[in-house]
């Protein structure tokens, strides 16, 4: 079994924010690291944390949005 090489240091930003604009980039809720946050697509985790929570709580986990209404 081989384990995933450890996240890039802090100070680099998720590859995230390399395909979308730099208005829509901000910190990571997990560990501050720059991230597509804000927007279509966005998420309030980077791609480590949110590979942690996964590990942590199943690959059903999802974010949901706050700023839409539930239908």
């Amino acid at each position: 079994m081989t384990s995933a090489p450890p996240p890039p240091p802090l100070s680099e930003p998720d590859p995230s924010t390399f395909t979308c604009s730099t208005s829509q980039v901000g910190p990571c809720s997990g560990c501050h690291r720059h991230t597509h946050k804000y927007g279509h697509g966005g998420l309030p985790l980077c791609h480590w944390c949110m590979a942690t929570a996964q590990a942590n709580w199943g690959n059903t986990v999802r974010f949901t949005g706050t700023r839409t209404p539930a239908v």
